[in-house]
């Protein structure tokens, strides 16, 4: 879509343009903290299956990544205290408007995983791997407390896959059958919307989903009124119906 890539330029161009003070002030402070570089390069699945390097202003500790773990709780003690600051105000997300302009990612669309996640992939996820991946989504909005829901896990990356990843996957799958210039749009409005009051920005997001056909309990889940239910990931309970084995 020729007009989605150039809205990711002028958005992605616009962003940086505007932010760069407060990005630079932010590397400074990282690098003040432990002397080390403020970027962080991470290694993530994009459009095809390709390999990309994401750039994101570095809220962990160094070598964090050795640790093996790759949902991040928020109470995880690797991150350091600027990045918790970082994290909050999703500073990390913008550096990616870099990704943007180079062609990596998209401003919308679904979110980039490591490598050893999407192998988690069944063949229905993978289909959101026919996208560029996006700096954010609905999942972004309905999760943006992603780390509140991972907190005290002592595994947080089983929790990610039983409770987070089949809804957010849904999503996402909404999207790549129901993109628009439009939605974009109206997916950057409501992540901009959920900065000032969540509340309103979800019951937005329903409208938007009942609006696609979304199914019920889909909606019930992307309203966030009641705990969310751990359920096998999108087409995890056809290959079982297939093999005859449980989901």
């Amino acid at each position: 879509m020729r007009l989605k890539r150039w809205f990711d330029i002028a958005c992605a161009g616009g962003v940086l343009l505007l932010c760069w003070p407060v990005l630079l002030g932010f590397a400074l402070a990282i690098w003040l903290g432990d002397r080390h570089s403020p970027l962080y390069r991470a290694k993530r699945v994009g459009c095809g299956g390709h390999v990309f390097v994401m750039l994101k202003l570095r809220s962990m500790r160094i070598n964090a990544d050795r640790t093996g773990v790759s949902s991040t709780a928020g109470d995880d003690p690797r991150i350091t205290a600027v990045g918790r600051l970082v994290r909050r105000c999703k500073l990390d997300e913008l550096t990616q408007m870099w990704n943007v302009l180079k062609g990596d990612m998209s401003v919308v669309g679904p979110r980039p995983q490591v490598a050893a996640d999407a192998a988690l992939y069944t063949i229905e996820e993978r289909r959101m791997l026919n996208l560029r991946p996006g700096i954010t989504d609905l999942a972004s909005i309905v999760f943006a407390d992603e780390g509140t829901i991972l907190h005290g896990s002592s595994d947080p990356d089983k929790r990610y896959n039983d409770l987070i990843r089949p809804w957010k996957s849904r999503l996402a799958l909404l999207y790549v059958d129901h993109r628009t210039l439009p939605a974009d749009l109206r997916i950057v409005g409501l992540t901009a919307l959920a900065l000032i009051s969540r509340p309103r920005a979800l019951a937005r997001v329903q409208a938007m989903l009942r609006a696609w056909g979304a199914d019920e309990l889909l909606c019930r889940m992307a309203a966030r009124q009641e705990p969310l239910l751990a359920y096998p990931p999108p087409g995890a309970e056809e290959a079982a119906r297939t093999t005859g084995g449980a989901a």
